[in-house]
Parts: structure tokens; sequence; C-alpha cells
């Protein structure tokens, strides 16, 4: 066995006794079970020794090729975030910007209130109603709620829809296969877990009424040619085909989330450009809703200026966890620069608490793809971008590659 494959190998053994401590840090696992069952709850720092070793192991080692060059890399990066992770774990906590780098190799870009003034006062013209925004927003977006008792059609439909568009673009093994479970009491609204062998369970809360919008969100984002298609294609390419073991473990708290999560946000785009989504929407969601399809129009045209303030969750995240304001400022700050309400501001900060920089992923992740796949696919040629999307998910590079 190569060096590098004997540092991938204990790498992820070193993931998995990082899980023993922390039950979340291990969102997927596809390698062989006895390197699990022989995982131990060894003292942190005798972990976080192991880390270093392993950083001093690769640092000194020799690429053979390109390919070699940029496998080393990504693993070096994958490997210093799990000593960043063990750190955290013993109560080391860094600065939100310099945990954001040391976890995801990206730092979201510094904002202030007034940069999204602007964005408040177009939304203020487009929400109807009279009064305070954030109240005249939640009053609009009930009549967009899908009824509970027509979810799963809803959700459903979607999903089958994002694959066959998926489909058509990414050859997918004959056996993937995916459940859906409705659950609740979460701090996320949606989660895929990878269970391997081409398999996915996507677990849906429903802690609150899911907006029409969010079906093809979180299909795509989710499944298709979000989470779902990228772990696949990561234990077919990269764990079968080559035996980089190294992708059989996923840690949560990795760069490997910056790309997930990027391009898991990019690919709703991908997969349904505007004119497209419209359509399928009033066609096929809408009435399945029992919403009215006139309503599309508007409703989307205030869920694009919404979308331009997706990093006010940054802002009021860096502001929260480096203690410059305290919880009821940051729920304020989250309803005014979030515009959610206020039991979903709770929520939203519940996950900031719970997950702390992750937040960067979803907003900067999604950025950070688009303007890679765009660089080299341009925005009209719909093949060339999905060509250059999923080489990307087949051949994994972090933020700070990608530029």
């Amino acid at each position: 066995m190569s060096e590098l494959s004997t540092i991938a190998e204990a790498y992820v053994r070193l993931v998995l006794a990082v899980g023993l401590h922390d039950p979340g840090y291990v969102d997927a696992y596809i390698g062989p079970q006895a390197w699990r069952d022989e995982a131990q709850q060894l003292p942190l720092a005798q972990l976080q020794q192991q880390a270093a070793d392993l950083l001093a192991r690769i640092a000194v080692l020799g690429a053979s090729d390109a390919e070699q060059g940029a496998r080393q890399a990504f693993l070096r990066l994958q490997i210093a975030s799990v000593k960043t992770y063990i750190e955290q774990l013993m109560g080391q906590l860094l600065p939100f910007d310099q945990e954001s780098l040391a976890l995801y190799d990206a730092v979201s870009p510094p904002l202030t209130p007034a940069d999204l003034d602007a964005t408040l006062a177009e939304l203020n013209a487009l929400v109807p109603g009279q009064g305070e925004l954030n109240a005249r927003l939640s009053d609009y977006n009930r009549q967009f709620e899908i009824p509970r008792d027509k979810l799963d059609a809803v959700f459903t439909a979607a999903v089958n829809e994002a694959r066959a568009r998926t489909r058509r673009y990414i050859a997918l093994p004959d056996n993937e296969s995916f459940e859906i479970a409705y659950v609740n009491n979460q701090v996320w609204s949606a989660y895929n877990w990878y269970k391997g062998n081409n398999r996915s369970l996507i677990e849906v809360n429903t802690d609150f009424p899911m907006f029409i919008s969010r079906a093809i969100d979180l299909a795509s984002h989710e499944a298709y040619p979000g989470h779902h298609v990228f772990n696949l294609l990561l234990e077919q390419d990269m764990v079968q085909q080559k035996a980089w073991m190294e992708y059989a473990v996923y840690p949560l708290y990795s760069p490997m989330s910056f790309l997930a999560e990027g391009s898991a946000n990019y690919g709703i785009e991908i997969a349904f450009p505007h004119a497209e989504r419209m359509q399928f929407e009033k066609t096929v969601l809408f009435p399945l809703a029992g919403i009215d399809p006139d309503k599309a129009e508007l409703y989307y045209r205030i869920q694009a200026v919404l979308q331009q303030l997706s990093y006010s969750g940054n802002m009021v995240a860096k502001r929260y966890l480096d203690g410059e304001i305290g919880r009821e400022a940051a729920i304020a700050m989250l309803m005014k620069y979030s515009l959610s309400d206020a039991d979903r501001s709770a929520q939203r900060l519940r996950f900031i608490e719970h997950n702390r920089s992750y937040v960067i992923n979803y907003n900067l992740g999604q950025d950070t793809v688009q303007a890679f796949v765009e660089k080299r696919a341009g925005k009209t040629d719909a093949a060339l971008r999905w060509q250059v999307f999923t080489e990307l998910l087949r051949k994994p590079v972090s933020a700070s590659m990608m530029h």
C-alpha cells in the first residue's frame, strides 16, 4: 500500500474515532465495517496528536501527477479540519472567520446591516399590505404554505421531476433510491442521510409548514442533483473504482461540506432554470398544493429579492458567536434582515448554536460553485453547465482550489 493510501486509511479511522465523541460528526460512512467496529473512544488529546502526525506525514509527500497532487491537497485540508474540530471539542473555540477558514477553507465576505438596507427597501415596495415588513411578509407567505395532508404528494412530485431532469445529464445507477420520512423537533428543514450502495434517507422536518418554494429547493438540494447524487458519485468513482478510501467517510465539519452544500444549492438552478421552474410550479406543484398558480409570479419575484439577503445569517452568526450580541439581539437581527418570523428565527439561531460557522457553506458555497461552473461553461449552454457541474461532483475540490 502506498504512503498516501496508508494516510487515507488512518484519516478515516481518525474521523470514526472523533465520531465517538460527537455522534453528529460522521455524516456518512461507506467503508469497511471492521474499521467502524475497531474504532475506540480515545482521549481527545491523543486524537489531536494523531491528526498532527498525519499532517506532518502528508506534508512531505511528493505528487507523481496533477491528479495525485489534487488528491493530496484536498486530503491535507480534510485532515487539518479534523484537527481543528478535535480542538473545538476540547474547548478551543476560534473566532468565526478563523474557524470557517480552518474547517471549510473559506471566509464569508464582511457584511454590515447597511449593506442590506437597499434590499429591505425593495422588498418593502414589493410585499403587499401596510405596516412592519416582517409581519407583512409573514402574513403574505401564509397563503403559500403547503397543507400538511398534501405535503407528501407535493414533495414527491418535486423529487420525481428533479430526478428526471438529472437523469438526462448524469448516468445514475439503476439501483439508486431513497426513502422520504417526515420528522420534527430538528434544527434543520431537511437532511439527507446517505446509507451507501446508492441509497439515501431524506428526512423532512415538519416543525413548521413548508412553503411551496421549498419543495423544489429541498428536492434538488437533498436528492437530485444534490446530496444523494454527490454521495453516490463519490462512492462509485472514488471508493469503488479508485479505492481512494478517504472518500469512504464524510466528516460534517470539513471542506467537503463547503462543496456538498454549495453544489446542492447551485444544483437547484442547474436542474430548474427559472422559466422551466415557473412552468412546472404553476402547472404541477401549485395545483397539487391547492394554491392559486396566478399568485406564483409575484411570489417568486419576492423570493428572488429575499435571496439577496442570504448572507444576513452569516452576519448574525459571526456577531453572535463572537460574543458581540446576545441571543435576543441575534433573533431580532434575523427577523429584520432575514425576514423570518420569531419562531423560525429562533430555530435558525438553534442551528447556528449547534453548527456554528457551517452556515457559510450554503450561500458562499453556492456562489463559489456557481462562479467555478460558469467560468468554465458560461450561463447559457445547459449541457455544458451540467458537464462541468458533474465533473466537480466526481472530482471534489475545496473552496481555495476552486479559485
